[in-house]
């Protein structure tokens, strides 16, 4: 019975006992966060700077049409070279663009600069005239 008293006490005396030492790895917490990183590169947690906008594109064109209101359709040409035989290639699109006044007619030659997008097709803006048609 001697023994299991033993045994019994000293199950006791271990559960007491802390069970983490210095020798098996226990690190001591950090009291508060450091201001700046290790290698000297400034705080952890800087403020982000905003990212300039890309420039704008800008197109002139001539418009084709002025039905719509506040808005004009604005043919824009574009000459590329055929990469295999050189010759250069008058391609155009159409586009929508906006006229906030509606003060450009069909023939004028205007200025459009691209905007975000104002209607399902609309993505351009008409900065100016350039030329009333005659």
């Amino acid at each position: 019975m001697m023994a299991e008293a033993n045994t019994g006490s000293s199950a006791a005396a271990k559960k007491a006992a802390p069970t983490t030492t210095a020798s098996q790895g226990a690190v001591p917490k950090q009291a508060a966060p450091k201001e700046s990183q290790p290698n000297g590169k400034g705080p952890k947690h800087t403020a982000r700077t905003p990212k300039p906008r890309g420039r704008r594109k800008t197109r002139i064109g001539y418009v084709v049409s002025d039905k719509m209101q506040k808005t004009i359709v604005v043919e824009l040409e574009d000459r590329v070279k055929h990469s295999l035989y050189g010759k250069i290639i008058r391609t155009t699109k159409k586009v929508k663009a906006h006229d906030e006044n509606s003060v450009a007619g069909i023939g004028d030659r205007v200025s459009l600069m691209e905007t975000r997008p104002l209607s399902a097709t609309k993505r351009w803006r008409l900065v100016e005239i350039l030329e009333k048609a005659k």
